[in-house]
């Protein structure tokens, strides 16, 4: 794969009062360059209660081909493969969930807790231009 069909992919995780912040960024960084960068806003939840938001846009090809790797790494690529008509937007964007836990142990599972959108190129900017070029992309990992 020379060229990588996404302009950019979206990382992000909260982290709750009643979570580690620490093995909740190291969930996310599982999809990761090294020593990437991620960013840290602290919010307040509905009761006051802390919640630390955790996020990493990956731009360069290179980052987001280690990004996409890492995905591919998923048993349930395939169901992941089957579902990109409902995943990818009309924006032509990629939405997954993934679950923090099983990034937090390094596995790579559809889930809940990291959220996961990226930008796919598409010209003309169409939803069936998105979905092949993802499809593409993701089948030749």
């Amino acid at each position: 794969m020379s060229g990588v069909p996404f302009h950019y992919v979206d990382l992000q995780a909260f982290a709750y009062a009643t979570e580690d912040e620490r093995r909740v960024e190291d969930a996310l960084r599982t999809f990761l360059p090294e020593e990437f960068a991620v960013e840290r806003v602290e919010n307040v939840g509905h009761h006051g209660d802390p919640i630390v938001v955790l996020s990493a846009r990956v731009e360069r090809a290179d980052d987001v081909r280690h990004v996409l790797s890492t995905l591919a790494t998923s048993a349930d690529l395939e169901t992941v493969l089957d579902q990109l008509d409902r995943r990818v937007t009309d924006n032509c964007e990629l939405y997954l969930y993934l679950d923090k836990q099983s990034a937090f142990r390094g596995d790579v599972e559809l889930g809940a807790g990291l959220s996961f959108r990226a930008k796919v190129e598409a010209y003309p900017a169409k939803k069936d231009a998105a979905v092949a070029n993802a499809r593409e992309t993701l089948a030749d990992l």
